[in-house]
Order: structure tokens, then sequence, then C-alpha cells
């Protein structure tokens, strides 16, 4: 079968095509026939080195949906044929993969196997951080950083569907645009604008009460000062760079604010945990209330080049390779 893999870190030009054997399906398992893979930020972090791989060469992607080929013994939850997706695939940048089949979820009639694959990781993300990580609710006042981006735009909807008040943060016009379809109730050109003063400016002086920060080294000591008396700092991704250690000190100096440094596969930890979030999801994109964009596909031999404009952020919204 045809995966992308890295033989070394780099930047996206060590991403390849290669030709490895279809995985195995062992005793609890499923092997799926991928149709699209979800293209996360959190890839480019295994390919850059900022976070480690098991071994080389390494197939990158952890979000995919297809339709299940063969179970593995034990497996009496899924069966061949069945629509299925997960974030929890090892190895999703390929035409083939073997997923325990306890991580894998029944995509609903009505929803196509991309939009499950857009869903899986970013929508489940979205949908932990206002409920689990910091639990919005009606009257909050939240900042979103990355407004037009693919979690950007699903926390946004997700985040005035229970009432509260949104400003995100966003870097072109047209970003701006999408973010404000998306229900943000102020966008902050933060390429012109100092974010910070002008959230204070937005609030009044008072400050929010959540920022949900996914870029982390250049925007983590304002979005600390953002925040109102007994906030919350919630760091979900780095897309400038990793958070330097810093002093704890700080946070009292800031109004005994919180900090936390969630990850989806603590959220999504067991099987009942995982069916309610992805159903959760499931049927707000089924009902009209939460609304996807998938803003490009590719092909999967064109990983690198999917990699290369996330990083520059030139795209919103979500991006998929097509096995």
């Amino acid at each position: 079968m045809k995966a992308i893999a890295i033989e070394r870190n780099g930047g996206p030009d060590v991403l390849s095509l290669h030709d490895i054997p279809v995985p195995e399906v062992r005793p609890g398992e499923a092997l799926v026939k991928i149709e699209a893979s979800g293209i996360n930020y959190i890839d480019t972090y295994f390919r850059s080195g900022l976070y480690k791989v098991p071994q080389f060469p390494f197939v990158l992607g952890r979000e995919a949906a297809g339709t299940v080929e063969s179970v593995g013994a034990g497996v009496e939850s899924i069966a061949v044929g069945d629509r299925v997706a997960s974030a929890s695939f090892a190895g999703a940048y390929a035409e083939y993969a073997s997923v325990p089949a306890d991580q894998l979820v029944p995509i609903p009639d009505g929803v196509s196997s991309r939009d499950a694959a857009a869903l899986m990781l970013q929508g489940m993300t979205a949908h932990y951080l206002i409920d689990g990580s910091y639990d919005l609710k009606k009257g909050d006042v939240a900042l979103v950083h990355a407004g037009a981006g693919g979690v950007g735009l699903l926390l946004t909807q997700l985040a005035k569907a229970r009432g509260a008040t949104v400003i995100t943060t966003i870097s072109t016009p047209e970003k701006a645009a999408l973010s404000k379809k998306a229900g943000a109730d102020h966008t902050i050109d933060y390429t012109k604008l100092d974010f910070q003063a002008e959230v204070r400016r937005i609030t009044d002086g008072a400050g929010v009460h959540v920022v949900y920060d996914s870029v982390g080294k250049t925007t983590w000591e304002k979005s600390l000062k953002c925040l109102r008396r007994r906030g919350s700092f919630v760091l979900f991704g780095a897309s400038s760079g990793a958070v330097p250690p810093f002093d704890l000190q700080l946070l009292a100096q800031n109004g005994s604010l919180f900090a936390s440094r969630p990850t989806l596969v603590d959220f999504i930890a067991t099987p009942d945990e995982l069916r309610r979030r992805s159903s959760e999801i499931f049927a707000a994109v089924l009902d009209g209330s939460l609304s996807l964009r998938v803003e490009h596909t590719y092909p999967l031999a064109d990983a690198a080049r999917a990699h290369t404009e996330l990083e520059a952020r030139a795209t919103t919204g979500k991006l998929l390779l097509l096995p």
C-alpha cells in the first residue's frame, strides 16, 4: 500500500511516499480502508521532532475515516463493511491502517467519510475545550486564537451555542469574514493591532474568562494578561513554538489564574466518553447547528505541500488527504 512516512525529522521535504505492507490485524483491532485522512498541526510536531516518534520510518497521521475491511479476534463492536472514523489511528497518512476497535466510532447516515475525517480530531478538540477543559457557560467571554483555523471555526460555533461572547484573533480580512460567519462577536487582526490592548478595550478593562490558545510561544504571555481575575488559560497547541518554562508566580501576579495544557487523548480516554463526544459533534452537524469547512483536499502524494501551506498559515478550515 502507499503511505506517507518520514525517515528523519525536519521540514515538509522529509515527507515521502513509501510502498509498505498492509498492516496485519491483531486481536481487538480492525483493518480500515481509509477514504480520507485529516491533516492537523500535531502531525507537524511529529514531523519536526517537537514530539518524538517511536521509530523511523514513521507513518504520520492520527485522524481518518473509511470502511472496515476485516476484524481481529474478539472484535464484536464493529463489522466488515461498517463506515467508521477515529482520531486514534497509528499512521493515517496511508491507504490502510489497523486500529483498536474500541477507538473507532460509527459514522451516522448523512455524514460523509470526508466530513467524518474532518471532525474527529478538531471537532472533538473543540468539544472538550468547552466541555471538560473549561466548562464554558452562558455569559462567559472567551478569546480564541487562530479563529479562522479548523479548530477555531468549530470552537467559535460551539461557544456561541453555549451563549458565550467570542473574541478571535485573525490575520487577514478574509479570515475575519470567516470567523464572523462562524459567530465571532469581535475579531482582532493581530498583524495590525495589539490583541492584549484590544481585548481589554472590548471588555471595558475586565478581561476574558478563558483564553483558548493553540499558538503558544508568541501569544502565551499576552494571553495571560487578557484574563480577568481567576480566569483560565487553556493551551492546546504550539503552532508558533513551545511555551517556555515559566514561573508559576506569574499566575498569581495576573489575578490568581488557572493554566492547563490539555490533550484530546485524556478527554476520550474511555469508549463511553469517545462515543459521547463524537456523537454530539455528529449530531450538531446533522441538525445544522455546526457547519464544517473543508477548505482543501490533497492527494496522498502531496502531503508535503499540505504541510507547507498549513505552517505558512495560508489555509483556513480543514485540510484532508485523499489516499
